[in-house]
């Protein structure tokens, strides 16, 4: 694969930050930074949503919360068919995360995720795909 150069203008203090991700990630400059941000958003932003993908969804939630636990179940078997795995982990007495590993046709798991990140009590959610 050919590597074409071009220039980039930031603002100061997004150019700060950029240095600041080089430096937190290791990265060997800033265009690997820059690499990796682009290919980051395409997978997440340019999936063909009929495509088959892999991810997984993960939440933080307080599994005290009334009924928290049986509503995720039920999503979750709804969707059973979607699911590979789950894992669950204690953080705190009461906090909990979840990673359920997923795999399917993208517009399906991001309406799972839409339904399990959406559910009245979790503190935060995220679904993570990637092209098989």
């Amino acid at each position: 694969m050919q590597v074409k150069r071009f220039g980039v203008s930031l603002e100061e203090d997004v150019l700060q930050a950029l240095d600041e991700l080089v430096v937190k990630h290791s990265f060997p400059n800033r265009s690997q930074a820059i690499r990796h941000l682009v290919q980051t958003t395409l997978v997440t932003d340019k999936v063909d949503e009929n495509k088959i993908v892999a991810g997984a969804i993960v939440i933080v939630y307080d599994h005290h919360k009334r009924e928290l636990n049986n509503k995720l179940m039920h999503v979750q078997h709804d969707y059973h068919d979607l699911i590979l795995s789950t894992q669950h982990v204690h953080l705190e007495h009461d906090l909990c995360l979840e990673t359920i590993a997923v795999k399917g046709k993208a517009f399906m798991l991001i309406k799972l995720a839409d339904k399990i990140v959406g559910t009245k009590g979790i503190k935060h959610g995220k679904l993570v795909i990637t092209n098989l």
